[in-house]
């Protein structure tokens, strides 16, 4: 299948705090990777350098191929755009807009124009069991309806790399099930890449392999 991710010897330094102590991971393409531990072990730091959403002191990253640490301001925010896909706790959707555009907005960014960016949206929300919802703000959906709406966003540009950062951690059982058998559905439909980050022990050890980080770095 070949490697999505290669991560060596990541650290990180909030002031004096060292959070991350030389950190490696490797995540082949199609595999599904959770991340668990208590809090303050470095998951959610590791998950945002990952994202290129933070910087490392020190290792090297590659990423499907490519460091983007290598890459300009524009290159960087453009790869981020097209490459990754990022489903957060709060599903962090823009309230004023229905849930069609929020899908669309990765899309819209890329300067796709708003009548290709809603066939795709349509598609994403229909597999996602939201058509009679295209049209809904999020504060008239339910919880795990908005978070499926993230998903769809997160899918937008079809992303080499999903990261999720407890992406069940607002849902009741049900919903967090249903969230859980998903990223498992999508993988077998779109060969997506996930690395997860979360508390659920359930959705921790559904996946293919279960990373436990302690005190900045995984154990062994």
């Amino acid at each position: 299948m070949g490697r999505m991710v290669q991560a060596k010897n990541i650290t990180k330094h909030y002031g004096q705090l060292q959070v991350l102590k030389g950190v490696d991971l490797t995540v082949e393409k199609g595999e599904i990777v959770s991340i668990v531990g208590a809090s303050g072990a470095g998951k959610t730091t590791l998950l945002q350098i990952l994202g290129t959403l933070d910087r490392m002191d020190q290792g090297s990253l590659s990423i499907n191929g490519i460091n983007p640490f290598d890459l300009n301001a524009k290159a960087l925010a453009q790869f981020r755009n097209e490459s990754l896909g990022f489903i957060f706790q709060f599903h962090q959707l823009l309230p004023e807009f229905s849930a069609i555009e929020n899908v669309c907005f990765p899309a819209l960014i890329q300067n796709q124009s708003m009548s290709k960016a809603k066939i795709r949206a349509k598609e994403l929300l229909d597999y996602l069991s939201l058509s009679h919802r295209f049209d809904h703000k999020p504060g008239a959906l339910s919880g795990g309806e908005q978070q499926r709406v993230a998903v769809a966003r997160a899918l937008m540009n079809q992303p080499a790399l999903i990261l999720a950062d407890e992406p069940s951690g607002n849902l009741d059982t049900q919903n967090a099930q249903e969230l859980h058998q998903l990223f498992f559905d999508l993988r077998k439909a779109f060969n997506q890449t996930f690395i997860i980050v979360t508390h659920n022990s359930d959705l921790a050890q559904m996946a293919d392999r279960q990373l436990v980080m302690e005190n900045g770095n995984f154990k062994p």
